[in-house]
């Protein structure tokens, strides 16, 4: 079965949407999360914002089963 990037609904903040990428890529979430936050930072926040914002409404949250 092929992996696919759904948003965290064990692993939520904000969205799931850190959470979620940590769970595709096998990662811890805080790990991701501090990478997130000093990307955001770095570019002055918009990107970063914006960039979560599309994230939140674009990727499909994971389903219970």
């Amino acid at each position: 079965m092929a992996k696919r990037l759904t948003r965290s609904i064990r692993e939520r903040v904000l969205g799931g949407v850190c959470g979620g990428i940590a769970n595709y890529l096998g990662m811890d979430p805080s790990v991701v999360r501090l990478i997130w936050a000093a990307l955001t930072v770095f570019t002055a926040g918009f990107p970063g914002v914006t960039l979560y914002l599309v994230c939140w409404f674009v990727i499909p949250e994971e389903r219970i089963s």
